[in-house]
């Protein structure tokens, strides 16, 4: 993929297949450049075979294709500059979810660009309306933060799909990384 925030989509996407409630999504770079990218969730998790396997990209557990790239591209991604992919996961009955961390050296010349974290973060709320997303962008010169349990303790009972909070959710995004 030509953009971290497509393999952001891809990988939160796999938390809701995974019927996941809560998915955190943090981006943070040190002063040095090294960029960890986590999703974490509290889907039901893996077992240990599947584990196994998950880097493989002629294993998955789809059904429409035999083939799961999203994994192993984003391994390729982070180790192309330096960095590293891991993987854990659970289907402890009291602490069950998965958490995906990937490492990259920003200042490589294979790193590959965020790209548009902002619409990615928001065709994932608006196509899981009722999933909490808590995201964190944070670098040494700004810090980006979204949680979805916020804006629903005010909104009540209004989705959080709807086209207007999309919006709201869009340019506060883009406001906070205007002012940093």
């Amino acid at each position: 993929m030509k953009e971290l925030s497509l393999n952001v989509l891809d990988i939160a996407k796999n938390s809701t297949a995974a019927k996941a409630t809560e998915i955190n999504i943090s981006l943070v770079t040190d002063a040095q450049g090294i960029l960890t990218l986590t999703i974490a969730d509290n889907g039901c998790g893996m077992d240990s075979e599947t584990l196994k396997r998950v880097s493989d990209p002629f294993y998955t557990t789809r059904k429409t294709r035999k083939v799961g790239m999203g994994l192993p591209l984003l391994r390729l991604a982070a180790e192309q500059t330096g960095g590293a992919l891991t993987v854990r996961s659970s289907k402890d009955e009291k602490d069950h979810g998965t958490v995906v961390t990937a490492t990259f050296d920003t200042r490589h010349i294979d790193f590959s660009p965020v790209g548009d974290i902002v619409s990615s973060i928001c065709v994932l709320i608006s196509g899981n309306p009722d999933i909490d997303f808590v995201f964190l962008d944070e670098t040494p010169e700004r810090r980006v933060t979204l949680d979805t349990k916020e804006l629903r303790a005010v909104l009540g009972d209004v989705s959080l799909a709807e086209y207007e909070v999309i919006e709201w959710i869009r340019k506060y995004l883009h406001s906070q990384y205007e002012k940093n």
